[in-house]
């Protein structure tokens, strides 16, 4: 099996890459993240607070997640164009601080690289979900970086943008991310560290395709 496993903060162009590198190594994607965006926003919609978990127990009771073909499925609905907004991420962040919330996920996320051939990316990938993962690896940038390829996307989908929000809240999300008491996000040992601040997106997926030869052998398109 070949499953490569990316981890980092949100902004870093992770679903980008995962998407390349999956299209070049014959891979399924999966985003795990979408995971946690499809919970938060189905907690937006009913009103639950993240921070009343026994609420948000009762709530995933009756909540149905699914990826297919990479489009994520949330009761049946696919939510792929409704999960990507700053307030979204924001939600996906709280809600994710529960156990019953991370359980959810990393039993599908689990599952589902147990079975197939995979490109994952997320928060805890590299350290829970697949730590025996053939590829490892964490892929970051400086916030101010990310806060700036956000607005620009924002702005060339036509859509308002406010530079300095979008960094306070990239750098809120990075603390809780890091500094929630369960699965935090941070470096595995033995994940290689790629720092894509001063890199286009063809210098990182040659980065990314580069660090996968060298880790199993496999050149793109021989999967």
């Amino acid at each position: 099996m070949l499953r490569v496993a990316i981890d980092g903060p949100g902004g870093t162009g992770k679903s980008s890459i995962a998407k390349a590198i999956a299209s070049l190594f014959g891979l399924e994607y999966i985003d795990t993240g979408a995971m946690y965006r499809s919970m938060g926003l189905k907690a937006l919609r009913k009103g639950v607070s993240p921070d009343d978990e026994e609420a948000v127990k009762k709530m995933l009771e009756d909540t149905t997640l699914d990826f297919r073909d990479n489009h994520m499925y949330l009761d049946g609905e696919d939510v792929g164009g409704l999960i990507r907004t700053n307030e979204i991420s924001m939600a996906a962040s709280n809600i994710s601080k529960l156990p019953c919330v991370r359980a959810k996920a990393d039993e599908l996320s689990k599952h589902l690289a147990a079975t197939r051939d995979v490109v994952m990316e997320g928060r805890d990938i590299t350290t829970v979900v697949i730590p025996d993962a053939e590829v490892k690896i964490f892929m970051t940038a400086a916030p101010e970086i990310r806060a700036e390829r956000r607005y620009r996307q924002l702005l060339e989908a036509g859509k308002p943008a406010d530079y300095d929000q979008i960094l306070e809240e990239i750098q809120k999300r990075d603390y809780q991310d890091s500094h929630r008491e369960l699965n935090p996000l941070r470096q595995a040992e033995d994940a290689e560290f790629l720092d894509t601040s001063e890199m286009d997106i063809d210098q990182v997926i040659k980065a990314v395709s580069d660090i996968i030869t060298a880790k199993t052998g496999v050149r793109p398109a021989e999967v």
